[in-house]
């Protein structure tokens, strides 16, 4: 997707500060991309911008101007996302990353550029979202899934489940490692927005990847990329994807509840139970922001309870206090 073909020149200078100021990935910006093309089309439809029967998808964002962004109001942004709830039908989740893509748009017109004197999303409140705890695998279904691993990339697929495990590494991450990346004991792992950071490895991950080099050395595959696939190219997210729901089937665990994504979800939950501070965890995690690794903190309330239940005075009621 080339957003300059059809962003005008606001959204255009928009979009080229977060790819080559703030370092965000194409995929982030293709969908900033997408939400204000939305979001701009919308806005042209309700300042009667658009020839009448035009069909909403087919409306031209090219000549949207700073006339047209400085006149949208806080009460025309609440009629686009009614518009988002009832003729789209999204999510809150899907209407609160348009809400960031907007409240953003701003910021960046009204605060880096000044080119807006007035912020009209400055009070805008994101939706309310359900909150959910991540799912994840259990220690016992952890060593159950790792056990289970066999097959001609027995070695290689070992190791990538143990560093998703062990690591916490996203599957981005993952398929982007390199020979070069792994040091005797550590990992380095380039994240969102070309973040780098460096993983620690523990001793199971020491050994399934030397184990894995072993075998990976006596092939003649692409000379950077850590893992390959059988036609001797860098492994994809995709065929990740797919190994990872292949080896959950054999190891008898629902492949429709688990993914790739919560097999990181397992790490940092079995991390946190077993003593790792939250911000610790952010930075291995590689979260930007620490409310982001707050989802894990079920699992300090689930500590909490056990330990109360754990007290000696748990079950103690004096003599002649009736009962409930």
């Amino acid at each position: 997707m080339d957003y300059r073909a059809e962003s005008p020149e606001i959204l255009r200078d928009f979009l080229a500060y977060h790819e080559t100021i703030k370092g965000h990935s194409k995929k982030t910006v293709d969908e900033y991309f997408l939400d204000l093309r939305t979001f701009l089309r919308f806005m042209k439809f309700q300042k009667a911008r658009v020839p009448a029967g035009a069909e909403f998808d087919e409306i031209p964002i090219k000549d949207a101007d700073l006339s047209l962004v400085g006149a949208v109001t806080l009460s025309d942004v609440y009629d686009f996302l009614t518009y988002l709830t009832r003729e789209r039908a999204l999510s809150a989740s899907s209407r609160a990353r348009k809400i960031a893509a907007i409240r953003s748009f701003y910021k960046y017109l009204t605060v880096k550029t000044k080119r807006l004197d007035v912020n009209p999303v400055i009070d805008l409140d994101p939706p309310k979202l359900k909150k959910t705890l991540p799912r994840y695998l259990t220690l016992e279904e952890s060593k159950r899934l790792l056990t289970s691993v066999s097959g001609k990339n027995q070695e290689r697929d070992y190791c990538i489940l143990t560093l998703f495990l062990n690591c916490g590494v996203r599957v981005s991450e993952l398929a982007g490692l390199n020979l070069g990346d792994v040091r005797e004991d550590s990992l380095r792992v380039l994240g969102k927005g070309g973040k780098e950071r460096v993983l620690y490895l523990n001793d199971a991950c020491i050994s399934a990847v030397n184990d894995y080099l072993q075998i990976r050395k006596n092939t003649d595959k692409d000379n950077r990329a850590l893992f390959v696939t059988a036609k001797h190219g860098r492994i994809d997210r995709s065929t990740v994807h797919r190994l990872v729901k292949k080896h959950l089937l054999a190891a008898g665990i629902d492949a429709t509840k688990y993914s790739s994504h919560k097999l990181r979800h397992t790490a940092a939950t079995l991390m946190l139970k077993g003593g790792v501070d939250i911000r610790t965890l952010q930075e291995l995690l590689g979260h930007e922001n620490l409310n982001t690794t707050q989802i894990y903190t079920h699992v300090e309330s689930e500590a909490l309870r056990d330990a109360a239940e754990r007290s000696p005075l748990s079950g103690f009621k004096p003599d002649g206090v009736p009962e409930n």
